[in-house]
């Protein structure tokens, strides 16, 4: 330590080299680490407008069944009626 100290103090530009080795290293390894992030943040924002434009499409083909109540309503009405005609006729 005192040796680093020593180079430091007679006016040594080891340390400033030093210094710009070990950023260079840093950002070198930070660069490395973040591009394949965004690589992979850029892969999954094509798959979510292929998804989204699917679901788009399931709610267009879907839109009939906001009516099935009504449908399962009536058809248990109709049953109900032909059930009670049944009965009436003796079968």
């Amino acid at each position: 330590m005192s040796v680093l100290l020593t180079v430091l103090a007679t006016g040594s530009t080891l340390g400033w080299k030093v210094g710009y080795v070990i950023t260079i290293v840093v950002v070198l390894v930070v660069v490395a680490l973040v591009v394949p992030i965004l690589l992979l943040a850029h892969r999954i924002g094509g798959q979510a407008a292929a998804i989204d434009e699917s679901l788009q499409h399931s709610v267009t083909n879907t839109a009939g069944l906001t009516q099935l109540n009504t449908t399962v309503d009536l058809a248990t009405k109709i049953i109900a009626g032909l059930t009670r005609g049944r009965h009436r006729l003796g079968g």
